[in-house]
């Protein structure tokens, strides 16, 4: 039996997580059933809550009020609190005095690989990591160099060394030697809970010019971006921006306004070699799946299906007597790769269809592992999102009007 006292601090508790938009007869429930605070879910109910909502009140009475504590039965819930505590959604200049030391400024030396005496130089941005001296940046900003030197925020100077990189994402790491006083790691948010029309920064060194901020919002998700590495195969799941990138802030972070890393920024499309107002970043959850691989191992192994195929545009819809022009055809499948192994396979007729002549014949992907598939980028993005090598695979395909399921072992990409 709860004291008057605590009767009384409950109500405040539910009165204050109720004004929320929660409802206090969930509260109630959890309450009734001892068990549930003590458990992962409150502390993962409690995440859910926007922290915005909350008053300076309510963090001062749940993390210095002992009751709230003992009666959850789980501390975890004071640590999110107190995590939620910095979540504050920041104005620009908060923005920049709260990342600015975790930025770093990459130069980069060397030589051309066909004139070997003529030497080369440019500069990059990248950020911190971890106390350790990890600094993630991209692939393309140090991939021939010679020599890399990574500058500090107070202008402290430090010879890197290449730890790993991932050409086909265009990521990299670095490591400096450096003690951990000097270094300001940047914290990964979460790039699923990216949407567009949300603000967001980036900082960087364009042009050799340190420490530069510009701003803008997330003008697209989901994006498919050819990769740098000449293999054919595209980075999926980027993020596309209009804060302004140039050249030199190739590394650097894009963030939201919570301070957190949303995405690495990489590349622009420009037709002028100049910012153009589409810009894109490698998304955070990518560099999170990605990083420690880069880090214990020095490579990262993509999972892999080994098939090419097309769209179904309305045109290929057409020739396929299918009435929604959604859907991947397989044209090509790989010998002796995962979705052969799994006996997939391509196209191998043809149709003419207003003149114009279609391949056809191969099976047609219209869901992965449950999802639907309107087009590639739905696959790779649940590949890059939630696969890795040596996981299992469910496509769902048509194949001579037949819907079934195959079922593949995914493979290392070549």
């Amino acid at each position: 039996m709860f004291k008057q006292k605590n009767t009384i601090r409950l109500v405040t508790l539910f009165s204050l997580i109720a004004v929320t938009g929660v409802s206090a007869v969930i509260l109630g429930n959890m309450y009734v059933n001892q068990k549930i605070f003590e458990t992962k879910n409150f502390s993962e109910f409690f995440q859910t809550l926007d922290v915005d909502y909350f008053s300076n009140i309510t963090h001062k009475l749940l993390v210095e009020d002992p009751f709230y504590e003992e009666f959850l039965g789980n501390s975890q819930v004071i640590d999110i609190v107190h995590a939620q505590e910095d979540k504050k959604f920041l104005s620009l200049p908060e923005l920049f005095e709260k990342s600015e030391k975790g930025i770093v400024q990459i130069s980069v030396s060397g030589h051309l690989e066909f004139a070997p005496r003529f030497s080369t130089s440019g500069v990059g941005s990248g950020f911190v990591h971890d106390k350790e001296g990890h600094i993630i940046t991209n692939n393309h900003v140090i991939e021939n160099a010679d020599k890399i030197v990574v500058t500090l925020v107070d202008g402290t100077s430090y010879n890197a060394e290449k730890i790993g990189s991932d050409p086909s994402t265009d990521l990299a790491i670095i490591k400096i030697d450096a003690s951990s006083d000097k270094l300001h790691p940047l914290a990964l948010g979460d790039s699923l809970q990216v949407k567009v029309g949300q603000p967001v920064a980036a900082i960087g060194n364009p042009y050799g010019l340190s420490g530069s901020m510009t701003a803008g919002i997330i003008s697209q998700i989901g994006r498919l971006l050819p990769s740098q590495d000449g293999t054919g195969f595209s980075i999926p799941d980027v993020i596309q921006t209009d804060a302004a990138i140039n050249p030199g802030n190739s590394g650097g972070p894009l963030l939201d306004m919570y301070g957190e890393v949303i995405g690495i920024n990489t590349a622009i499309f420009s037709r002028i070699g100049e910012f153009t107002g589409v810009g894109f970043a490698i998304p955070s959850n990518t560099v999170a799946k990605i990083v420690p691989q880069l880090i214990e191992h020095g490579e990262y192994q993509h999972p892999w299906i080994g098939i090419s195929g097309k769209d179904i545009d309305p045109d290929l819809a057409k020739a396929l007597d299918k009435k929604e022009a959604k859907g991947f055809l397989v044209v090509t499948v790989v010998e002796g790769g995962p979705a052969d192994n799994a006996g997939l396979v391509g196209s191998s007729t043809s149709k003419i269809v207003d003149g114009v002549e279609h391949i056809i014949g191969g099976d047609i992907i219209v869901s992965v592992d449950g999802n639907e598939v309107r087009k590639i980028e739905d696959i790779l993005i649940h590949l890059q999102r939630e696969k890795s090598v040596g996981d299992e695979l469910i496509l769902g395909i048509i194949r001579d009007g037949k819907t079934m399921n195959a079922t593949i072992i995914l493979g290392d990409r070549p």
